[in-house]
């Protein structure tokens, strides 16, 4: 029997007993971060959660996407006799996109394709799969950008942004994960006028393209529902943008010269707020105006750059969450920091939930999930918590994982963004992908 017929049935029965959810896309259903499903441990179990099952993959960054009983990751296998951690040259190899069922964790099919990497950190793809309907849509770190048919893993259509738009793969490799919106896929490319493309999602054509920057970065598209709206929002290291949807075209822009193109974790918007954070320059808070036309204004922003003397946040890769008035995330340093949202101020940080020292780039995962937070930190930790303006409340963690990636300064970390759904978590190293049941029943 299928698992997620089997979900429902139980659901039929006992309503009350458990909310089942997917996690199609990078963010989850909503692509807000947010872990919806019931029937959770409050506490990790002595000796940590069980294991469901774990399966043998290539090197990549690519957090996996989960559908009813099938899960999608995507990773890269390099040519043999070849560090697949060379900064040197071009690094041959391919990348693969893997199918797996949820229940054993075995490759139901394999979709592969030449992957020759120019990119720094030729550690396999960035971005998480996006699973919508009948179709998979997954892109590649050297912009190798693919329509599958999620069932059988067919070709329906792809595209090379590198040919496509006569241009080089960004530094650190094209990271933003691709947005579906209405009969649109949303992307970030590269180039004059093509910053950001739009493709129909059924054949490929492209609607439009939009923006010009020397960069792209490595945030992906986002959507902003303000003023009865929807905006398309792009943030790339020369500037916030605001586009209409249906056109592409430039509703609002905010200068921000973002230092080597470090654009990445997802923007927060909570009311009329939004804010941002990089590694290098710190953070941004917007106030938006009344309707989704008009130009926000800066409420605050970090104006000393440094990646040490940090003032707010300082984000490389893991988003923060921002709840009511205040914002929780990681900064440069592996600090933990809570921030009154109305002017920046600090209130607190602690280095417990990241590795437990100050460590540059130290980085933490954060889900919210009703009452309490699941966070997975960069040494492959699992740990729930209460976060509040007062403090950080651990309440329990556990070894998921190794970390066997490796970063500029030869650091084992893991950098790929967990999968929660069918009441279990989804994390990969460079290794492997395992699946552990938070039941709370498990």
């Amino acid at each position: 029997m299928r698992p997620r017929l089997l979900i429902w049935m139980v659901l039929l029965i006992s309503p009350a007993a458990l909310i089942a959810d997917d996690w199609p896309q990078w963010f989850g259903t909503q692509r807000d971060g947010v872990w919806r499903e019931t029937g959770i441990v409050k506490q990790l179990p002595k000796g940590g959660p069980k294991l469901r099952w774990k399966q043998t993959v290539g090197n990549g960054y690519a957090g996996p996407a989960v559908v009813n009983d099938r899960v999608y990751v995507c990773d890269r296998i390099a040519a043999k006799n070849q560090d697949p951690k060379s900064r040197k040259g071009i690094k041959a190899g391919e990348e693969r996109v893997l199918c797996l069922d949820d229940s054993t964790g075995e490759i139901v099919w394999t979709f592969a394709y030449d992957a020759p990497y120019t990119v720094q950190y030729a550690a396999g793809p960035r971005c998480t799969p996006v699973v919508n309907g009948e179709y998979l849509y997954t892109l590649g770190a050297e912009g190798q950008l693919h329509c599958l048919t999620a069932s059988n893993g067919e070709l329906v259509w792809a595209k090379q942004f590198l040919t496509e738009f006569d241009v080089k793969a960004p530094v650190w490799g094209f990271a933003g994960s691709p947005l579906v919106e209405g009969d649109q896929l949303i992307c970030l490319a590269r180039g004059a006028g093509s910053t950001v493309v739009s493709f129909d999602k059924k054949t490929g054509a492209e609607l439009w393209r939009a923006v010009t920057a020397n960069e792209p970065g490595y945030c992906p598209p986002t959507v902003l529902n303000h003023g009865g709206k929807r905006v398309l929002l792009i943030w790339h290291p020369e500037a916030m943008q605001g586009l209409d949807l249906a056109s592409g075209k430039e509703l609002w822009s905010i200068p921000w010269k973002i230092r080597y193109g470090l654009t990445a974790p997802t923007p927060r918007h909570v009311g009329n707020q939004l804010f941002f954070t990089s590694f290098y320059n710190g953070s941004t808070m917007l106030s938006l105006g009344e309707t989704a036309r008009d130009e926000p204004i800066v409420a605050w922003q970090t104006e000393r750059q440094s990646e040490k003397r940090t003032v707010h946040l300082n984000s490389i890769i893991g988003t923060p969450v921002f709840v009511d008035e205040h914002i929780y995330g990681g900064c440069s340093y592996g600090q933990f920091r809570c921030l009154q949202a109305s002017d920046g101020k600090r209130l607190w940080e602690s280095v417990k939930p990241i590795v437990g020292k100050e460590v540059r780039w130290g980085t933490v995962f954060i889900t919210p999930h009703e009452d309490r937070y699941f966070l997975f930190s960069e040494i492959g930790e699992l740990i729930i918590a209460n976060l509040s303006p007062k403090g950080y409340n651990e309440l329990s963690r556990a070894k998921l994982i190794e970390p066997n990636g490796i970063d500029l300064r030869q650091r084992s970390v893991v950098w790929s963004h967990p999968a929660y759904a069918n009441q279990s978590i989804y994390v990969r190293n460079d290794g492997e992908i395992r699946c552990y049941s938070l039941r709370a029943d498990s």
